[in-house]
Formats: C-alpha cells, structure tokens, sequence
C-alpha cells in the first residue's frame, strides 16, 4: 500500500551533513582513521554532580508527570540565572521548559505563525532554523551576513527586509555556525528596528557561555524594558553543561505567547524528562566550575589551531568570538584543487584525506566549512595537518 505523505514533511530539505556522515561511518567501519569534525555538542562528559543529582531525583521517587512548562523549582533557577547574568527578571508564567532548545525553538514557531508569515533569517544560519519555519506554516526570508561584517546583518538590511507580513527576525549570538557575536551597540540598532516594525526578536543564545578573549555576550532583551517585552529568549544546559542528550531547554518572554507554547506541550510531550529537569536544577544551583574549565579549554584548542588553519593555501577564516566551530571561507583552496564547489571538495576531503567537516552549504554560505573544535587537540591538530597535505597534494 502506497501512503501520501502529507505536504509540510515533503517541504523539507534534506541535510547536507546527511550523506558526509553517512559516508564517515562507512569508513570508520572499514577501520579506517577518519577525524569528524562535524560535531555540535562538547566532548566532556556532564559534570559529576549533575548526573548524582539525577540519580538521586530517581532514587527518591521523582519519577513521575511535571508540570507542561516544567517544575517550579528549576523555573525559579533560570529565573535566578537571568538575574544573575542578564540583570533582568522573569516571573515563572514567563518562562517554559521544554525537551531541548531546539524543540522549544519548534514549539515558538508553531504558535505565532500562519500560512504566509515570514520569519526573517540571518545567513549564515543553524540548520533548523528554515525548516521549523516551514513546518510551522511560515516562510524563511534570508538577509546575508557578510563576512566583510563578520556574518552579521545590519539594521538597514533588515528594515528593508521587513514586510507586512514579517512575524519574527531570529538572532543567534554567539553564532552556530560562524561563532560571531552582536555588541550591544548592534543589537540596540537593530532592536529599534524591530520595535519600529512591531516585529518579534527571537533570541537563541545556546551558547552564551563560550566566549572568548575580551569579548562579552549581551542579550538583547536585557538592553531595555521595551526590548525584553519584544524578544522571545530561547535557551538551554545542552552547550553550557555539556548535556546534549538530556533535553532540556526553555523559553523566556511575553507571558501570552509562553502561556500558548504551554498549551501546546500539554498535547504534544506533556513534560520534559522529569529526571533530567532534576539535573538542570543542579547544573544551575550547583557549582560553575567546570562551566569554566570546558570554556576555557576550548579557547585554548582555538588559540591553537586558527594559525594552522588560516595557513592553508587558499583558507581565509574570521576568528570566532564563541561557541566552538570554525567557519573558513574555502572558496579559494576549492578553486586551487580543481573541485566543482565546497560540497564535492568535502566530500574528497572525507575519501582521501579522511577528515569529515560540513559543508556550508546547509547553513546557507556554500563557499565556507564548518570545523567543530569540541574534540580532543591531538586530533584537531591532525585533522588541520591532514587537510593542508590535501590541498598542497591538488594544487
């Protein structure tokens, strides 16, 4: 029997990183000794006193439902950790915790987009971004963040981008893929012209704990009271506290739109894992140490590699500012080694240098790669020396 499948599902596009991993495992399975560099979750294991904290929750019964929006007692910790970090304060309908950032993320679009709604779209941009819009009825409309402004859209881009029909404009500081991150003195420009235009600023700032060097992460929503009021905060433990697996993220802002995403858990996973909203109220309540020692490795494997990556012929990189990728324009190192575009140079990358990165192209800049320095500093330095042999070996 033939099924249909209905019409939003056969509107998505595909990942590229699909076939790249697809093709690793392959090779792994060969036994041959293939680097990835594709991954977007730290390689620490969850801090010790998280992963007892859950154990305990287990032990002593808490087993069972919580609320849709998430446990009181973890709410009342973001709301401390928003007053601690941001100096801005959220009472508990203003906030939901879901099964992950990125379903959280899902769960926005579902309910402030019809059919037709356009939701604009910095590029470089994660993955998930234009395909939750999709799904949720809306149209992704792309602004281009220029390398020569290091990825980052201005506010006259996006005052010429808005339409009647636009709902929302996503902002991801620090940025995956390219690392960068909005001063405050750009993200107050381009807040007014959201203000201007009535239109929603959903914040994702997964990553506001890894910055590096001098530079700060400001929220947009702590800039002014009218900006928190316009701005949807979407955040999580996954990057922060290394707990990718466990699910658990949350939104913060206009207590309507929260109350309706809430709704919308109640019918769709009820709650997050309860167990794992236990952890989260130890990653936050408890000690920030190993916070700091998982950012400050992996700004030590940055400072390390950048020099060895921007020495590849015809590799030009804008050293990131957070998070932990790399987004070197090889644009010209394809052209060197004779390769159509950046995807079948991956791909040769991958077959004969055995070094998995992901090609730009999934994150809408088709002349860059993205290289995750969440693994160890042996292997990236391998990895780094791998693909500089395969260049010099084409040209």
């Amino acid at each position: 029997m033939e099924f249909q499948l209905a019409k939003r599902v056969k509107s998505l596009t595909p990942s590229t990183t699909l076939a790249i991993t697809a093709k690793a495992k392959e090779l792994k399975a060969q036994g041959l000794d293939v680097i990835g560099l594709g991954a977007g979750e730290p390689d620490f294991n969850t801090p010790q006193h998280i992963i007892d904290a859950a154990v305990a929750s287990m032990n002593e019964g808490q087993t069972k439902y919580t609320p849709a929006a998430g446990l009181p007692a973890l709410k009342q910790e973001i709301i401390k950790k928003f007053q601690k970090d941001q100096g801005i304060d959220y009472s508990g309908n203003e906030i939901i915790v879901g099964s992950g950032a990125k379903h959280v993320l899902y769960t926005l679009f579902q309910v402030i987009l019809d059919e037709g709604d356009e939701v604009i779209i910095p590029t470089p941009y994660w993955v998930s971004y234009p395909e939750q819009v999709k799904l949720a009825g809306g149209v992704p409309v792309y602004i281009e963040g220029s390398e020569e402004n290091e990825f980052k859209i201005t506010p006259q881009q996006l005052k010429q981008t808005i339409t009647e029909n636009t709902k929302a404009v996503i902002i991801n500081s620090p940025s995956n893929p390219t690392g960068m991150l909005y001063s405050k003195e750009e993200l107050t420009e381009l807040g007014q012209v959201c203000l201007d235009n009535n239109v929603l600023i959903v914040s994702d700032e997964i990553y506001e704990k890894l910055v590096y060097g001098a530079n700060k992460h400001v929220s947009i929503a702590q800039i002014s009271p009218e900006l928190k009021e316009q701005t949807i905060i979407i955040n999580g433990v996954s990057k922060s506290h290394s707990m990718t697996g466990w699910r658990i993220g949350y939104a913060a802002g206009n207590k309507e739109i929260i109350k309706a995403m809430t709704n919308l858990a109640s019918h769709s996973t009820s709650n997050p894992t309860t167990t794992a909203q236990y952890g989260a109220i130890a990653a936050y309540a408890g000690s920030q140490d190993a916070v700091e020692q998982m950012r400050q490795a992996f700004e030590g494997r940055l400072n390390q590699i950048y020099d060895k990556l921007v020495a590849i012929p015809g590799v030009s990189c804008i050293k990131p500012q957070g998070a932990f990728y790399l987004f070197p324009n090889v644009k010209k190192a394809v052209e060197l080694t004779g390769y159509a575009n950046v995807d079948d140079f991956s791909t040769a990358l991958l077959e004969e240098a055995l070094v998995a990165v992901i090609p730009g192209s999934g994150f809408g800049a088709p002349d860059n790669i993205r290289l995750s320095y969440a693994t160890s500093l042996d292997l990236l330095e391998a990895a780094v020396e791998r693909i500089h042999q395969f260049v010099n070996s084409k040209m």
